[in-house]
């Protein structure tokens, strides 16, 4: 039912309140509601933040934006620890402000002039009585007021501005008097980690970091400990999280071979993502990367280097998997009798069966949550979910429940390749991540559309943008040279707060396995990759052909920048190139994070990795916090050059020799 004073729309809210929005702490996120009354008497707003225990921990008052003809009033807000967090917005008729616009009208008119200043100032006294206590000053000054309004002996003009002095219509602002207090709410709001919405991700295979082919073409794997060795490069690099496929034994039934062929030799390793033998299941290491005291040794190696380890969890089975034999039920039985194996026409995977949730749901529930916590309790706190779109929606939301409750700092990344509605429902119910189609979205419109899109949806969805991964190589990468693999690192670093990248990246690796495919020659899915990192180091025979420093400085520029650890800031600006695109972030600081500086970064990137281009930038100023005709300084972060910026710019960009501007800004000093 409507309450007193109505309070409409409120937002954000998540499928009307069925699931909570998401923040992370110290992340400012709007709120707003649409808020009105009857009549003409003036009316307010308040949005107020409690944490887990109920305690208020922020009260703002809203301001009414958008059209004069509209009702629509927001705030921003900042919460602080992880929890399930509330706000509700209340609204209130204001009784000073319903009087100061009838007092300016009324005097000025010489109507009614003695009866407003009294209203006035019985409004002024009773203002000050309300106050709460240790206000004595403020109290001071609301009395001060209300005898100035009284004194008849000054002319009515002055005792009215004396009701509007600065001091006390800040005084009132602060702590309005307020009646027929309407509250809508509470509504909920997750808080997790920063680590939810920030950081930079890099993948890679520890049994190729090491491996060593012998002469009569066998293989020793590479290990955790030898993999543990490439970590300080990584952390080098301003990577934060350290994302290893699947690290379980290998099934060796319809075992594949190099490039996804169906005739292994003896010597092939098999796909990771291929979970089950002999030697265990999801809960096993394969005997050889080094059993899972090495695996402890990886994550603590990794945690000394400030690195996160983040490992996939793929709810599938090899057929040598002992759940084939132990609960054959949860399996897909076909007409001949056959477990049905994997499939995605026209990709086929006959080395894994997909689980099948509606035979055993409890049993394959009670299961997973065991591998999960297994894995937890081995130091793993964060989880990229494999194809967690051919899974019940509802499982997810039950295990991810399950799991926040007892460890809230654990985050899940969804690896949902799929249809519009089930990514994003995914993240409604819990996912903390989710990859997205960025790596297809190569063109200005496409990225405009499709990060506006992931932008309003950043109430319950975090993107992490992967430029590659082992199973996409698209062709912008294929054919657009080293230019292209820079142009598409600076997009995912500036326009999310989390991106990725795959190893090999950083060595201009295109080459597909066929023309018109997006699978790796020799892809390392299939066969052991040890790569040569020595020669691209200093005195290596290779020396400045790797992408390694220019990776170090996007990392090094997002961590320096706090508008750029944020998604909702995310705009976009008019750019008179159909292959140029320029897009901003401004981050206002916190009044409790003790920070007075605002942070702005403007991206500008050529799209042609081929050609140079030029182009003006037109630049919404006030999204950038500045008047429409002041000029700032805008410094390169790459070049270190300074420009003297303003509404209208001109941009040339060589992508031989940089594809972007990434420009930080501040104010000329007068």
């Amino acid at each position: 039912m409507t309450g007193r004073i109505p309070i409409l729309s409120a937002a954000p809210l998540v499928e009307c309140g069925r699931y909570p929005a998401k923040a992370v702490t110290g992340e400012r996120f709007g709120v707003s509601a649409t808020v009105f009354r009857e009549g003409h008497d003036a009316v307010g707003a308040t949005a107020v933040l409690r944490d887990p225990q109920g305690k208020i921990h922020q009260r703002v008052q809203m301001v009414r934006t958008g059209p004069a003809h509209r009702d629509r009033w927001c705030a921003t807000l900042t919460p602080g620890a992880p929890g399930l967090w509330s706000y509700t917005i209340e609204a209130w008729s204001d009784p000073f402000g319903t009087w100061r616009h009838a007092a300016e009208i009324k005097i000025e008119a010489g109507i009614d002039v003695e009866l407003m200043l009294t209203e006035g100032a019985l409004l002024l006294e009773r203002a000050a009585t309300s106050l709460p206590r240790g206000h004595t000053e403020s109290r001071r000054v609301l009395r001060t007021a209300a005898r100035a309004v009284r004194d008849r002996n000054r002319p009515p003009e002055v005792r009215l501005a004396s009701a509007l002095d600065t001091a006390v219509t800040d005084i009132l602002s602060a702590e309005p008097l307020r009646d027929l207090v309407t509250e809508e709410g509470p509504f909920s709001l997750l808080v997790e980690r920063e680590r939810a919405l920030y950081g930079s991700w890099y993948e890679f295979f520890p049994r190729s970091e090491g491996a060593v082919r012998h002469d009569d073409g066998s293989w020793t794997s590479g290990t955790f400990e030898t993999a543990a060795k490439r970590l300080p490069a990584i952390a080098a690099m301003g990577f934060d999280v350290v994302y290893l496929p699947p690290v379980h034994p290998i099934g060796h039934t319809f075992r594949k071979g190099p490039n996804n062929t169906l005739t292994p030799g003896p010597n092939d390793p098999g796909v990771p993502w291929a979970i089950g033998s002999e030697d265990g299941g999801h809960d096993a290491v394969h005997p050889d990367l080094g059993g899972i005291e090495a695996f402890d040794e990886f994550v603590e190696s990794a945690k000394e280097q400030g690195l996160e380890v983040a490992l996939d969890l793929a709810l599938q089975a090899s057929p040598d998997h002992p759940w084939v034999t132990e609960h054959p039920e949860w399996f897909t039985r076909r007409a001949d009798g056959s477990i049905a194996y994997a499939e995605n026409p026209p990709k086929k995977y006959q080395d894994i069966y997909p689980l099948n949730f509606d035979n055993d749901p409890e049993g394959i529930y009670a299961e997973v949550r065991l591998v999960v916590r297994h894995w937890m309790a081995h130091g793993v706190r964060i989880f990229r979910v494999d194809n967690p779109h051919t899974k019940p929606v509802s499982f997810w939301q039950r295990l991810l429940a399950d799991i926040r409750r007892t460890d809230p700092d654990v985050i899940f990344l969804a690896e949902a390749f799929t249809r519009h509605d089930m990514m994003h429902t995914l993240a409604k119910v819990g996912y903390q991540q989710s990859y997205t189609y960025f790596t297809w979205k190569n063109s200005k419109n496409e990225l405009t559309d499709y990060m506006t899109e992931l932008r309003d949806a950043a109430e319950y969805m975090r993107p992490n943008l992967f430029v590659n991964t082992p199973d996409i190589l698209h062709a912008y990468l294929q054919y657009g040279g080293p230019a292209a693999f820079k142009i598409r690192a600076v997009l995912a670093a500036m326009l999310a707060p989390t991106w990725g990248v795959y190893s090999g990246f950083e060595l201009y690796e295109h080459v597909a396995v066929r023309p018109g495919s997006e699978e790796y020659l020799d892809s390392e899915k299939y066969q052991y990759r040890p790569r040569n990192w020595e020669a691209y180091e200093p005195g290596g025979p290779l020396e400045g052909q790797s992408l390694a420093p220019y990776l170090t400085r996007l990392n090094e520029i997002r961590r320096a920048h706090p508008a750029l650890h944020r998604l909702r800031n995310l705009r976009f600006h008019d750019i008179d190139n159909p292959d140029m695109l320029c897009f901003s972030k401004r981050e206002v600081p916190a009044e409790q994070s003790g920070h007075t500086e605002e942070d702005i970064v403007i991206t500008v990137v050529n799209l042609d990795p081929h050609s140079p281009r030029e182009a003006t930038v037109s630049l919404d100023m006030p999204e950038l916090g500045l008047d429409w005709h002041e000029t700032f300084a805008a410094h390169d972060e790459f070049s270190g050059d300074t420009f003297n910026w303003g509404r209208h710019n001109y941009v040339r960009l060589d992508p031989a020799v940089e594809p972007a501007h990434v420009l930080t800004v501040r104010r000329w000093q007068p």
